[in-house]
């Protein structure tokens, strides 16, 4: 019961990358770099165990950017020519690669790093990818001319990577859409059918994980246009539940979205956010323990699973050391409260 697990992200360690950005440039090149990709992995894999944590990541250590570190691996796409567009509802401005032919994969793309963490971990192992809206949302269409047309393509080549994964002993499969919350008509409309066909034939456990982003500029700036309750979930979470996904990874701490709409999800898992990663404040156990009461009121508690709000990949690397354990002892004290 409340087993803690993360939305996916981690700090990148500064002998690997920039740090605090969510674009980073790496270190070093070649060999080098690969060797440096997975001693971090290893790293947060050990601080994951460290901090108590149930289910685990790679913590994208090997990805410098969620989206982006999926499509290097896809042909059909122009990093050369990059252009820039406004994504997330024209929230912010981001130089973006063009797709210009048809899409198809190189090869594995998360191979190396689901290995590895799966030799080194006893713990159940979660890996991420993009969603195909937020993909979509996230690079240049110069060829399909239809965005459907163009996010079920994207699907495709998830499902392949997806089942490989699944073979390669990964526990659960997340599709990262923070696009959901902005492209709201199109979730019901074709969002959860691509979603359904990157999922498609997989046996293990398969989340999707949708937020107000990042805690980067852009998106506290967004989150403040919002008014005093974001209801953007309350459009979503019924055709969420209706769904052939396992788990809903959703925002919860220190925003203004209304807990009752959790209720919304009923049959669904739920990664209830009691870890705020738009702040630098550690919650205390106690803080955790207390969002954890709050969000039973609408979920059962077989099905919370205390989790962080987003990822951590722009956030300082102790802080969120720091927030990992208060995720873990803050569920432990949920466990003691709650568990009778």
């Amino acid at each position: 019961m409340f087993e803690p697990t993360l939305a996916g992200s981690l700090p990148k360690p500064s002998w690997l990358a920039e740090t605090h950005k969510l674009w980073p440039q790496w270190k070093s090149a070649g060999a080098e770099l690969t060797e440096a990709k997975a001693d971090a992995t290893l790293l947060w894999l050990k601080l994951q165990e460290d901090a108590g944590l149930d289910t685990v990541s790679d913590g994208e250590q090997s990805r410098q950017h969620f989206v982006h570190g999926f499509l290097e691996f896809v042909e059909g796409i122009d990093f050369e020519n990059k252009v820039t567009m406004g994504i997330r509802g024209n929230r912010y401005d981001a130089l973006v690669p063009q797709v210009v032919s048809e899409l198809r994969l190189k090869g594995r793309v998360h191979q190396a790093e689901a290995r590895l963490a799966r030799a080194h971990t006893q713990r159940k192992l979660k890996i991420t990818m993009p969603g195909p809206m937020t993909i979509v949302d996230t690079v240049a269409d110069n060829f399909y001319g239809d965005k459907v047309k163009m996010a079920m393509a994207f699907a495709d080549l998830l499902n392949q990577e997806a089942r490989a994964l699944e073979a390669d002993g990964v526990d659960v499969i997340q599709s990262d859409e923070p696009a959901f919350n902005v492209f709201m008509k199109d979730v019901t409309v074709w969002g959860i059918d691509a979603l359904h066909r990157a999922i498609d034939g997989l046996k293990c456990k398969t989340a999707v994980h949708i937020c107000y982003g990042y805690g980067i500029q852009a998106n506290i700036d967004w989150k403040k246009s919002l008014g005093d309750e974001w209801r953007q979930y309350e459009e979503i979470f019924p055709a969420l539940a209706a769904s052939r996904i396992d788990q809903v990874s959703l925002e919860c701490a220190n925003s203004h979205v209304p807990p009752d709409l959790m209720k919304l999800l009923a049959g669904k898992d739920v990664l209830v956010g009691v870890i705020d990663v738009a702040s630098n404040e550690v919650e205390t156990p106690e803080q955790v323990a207390d969002t954890i009461g709050r969000a039973l009121q609408f979920v059962p508690r077989e099905r919370l699973f205390p989790c962080t709000n987003c990822g951590m990949a722009p956030m300082d690397g102790e802080i969120a050391r720091r927030k990992l354990e208060a995720l873990a002892r803050g569920a432990q004290i949920a466990r003691e409260r709650y568990g009778k």
